[in-house]
């Protein structure tokens, strides 16, 4: 299905400590992540290092699950299309974010190194292969003005 996809959240800032804004360490910056018809909400905050809170998911880390989540769901769908059988698939992104010194910031790189167990030997090869067709696939890389890199490994299942 070609066309145009709207997505829509609601964010609400639970961190008014009594003085709102009144200077920088008077706000907390905790926050919830909302969006019509889901279950859960997302807790989140801003990372340890900007005054947020650590049991809270911060938007860096929401990036970066966002992509691992894209590469995986368009690795599950073009796996499908060649003939590949995943049977186990599991990432452990990393990201690069450097402060530009004005109080802003921008991601350098992020990597991707899903692990993919497959059915069968024979598989190993093009499971490999296909990791490129996923990347192009995937709306959110398509996205970022960053490189996505991608370092998988590929396993037969026991």
């Amino acid at each position: 299905m070609l066309g145009e996809h709207r997505y829509a959240i609601e964010v609400e800032w639970q961190g008014d400590r009594g003085e709102g804004t009144s200077h920088y360490r008077a706000y907390g910056r905790r926050h919830v992540v909302r969006a019509a018809g889901k279950t859960h909400t997302i807790e989140a905050s801003s990372d340890r290092a900007f005054h947020g809170d650590r049991e809270r998911w911060n938007p860096e880390e929401l990036l970066l699950a966002a992509l691992s989540e894209c590469h995986m769901l368009s690795y599950l769908h073009v796996a499908t299309r060649h003939g590949v059988v995943v049977r186990a698939y599991t990432d452990a992104a990393t990201g690069t974010m450097v402060e530009d010194g004005r109080g802003g910031g921008a991601f350098r790189e992020v990597t991707l190194r899903p692990r993919v167990v497959v059915a069968d030997a024979s598989m190993l090869t093009r499971a490999g292969e296909i990791h490129a067709e996923a990347a192009e696939k995937c709306f959110i890389a398509a996205s970022v003005s960053f490189p996505v890199h991608h370092d998988p490994v590929t396993v037969v299942r026991d």
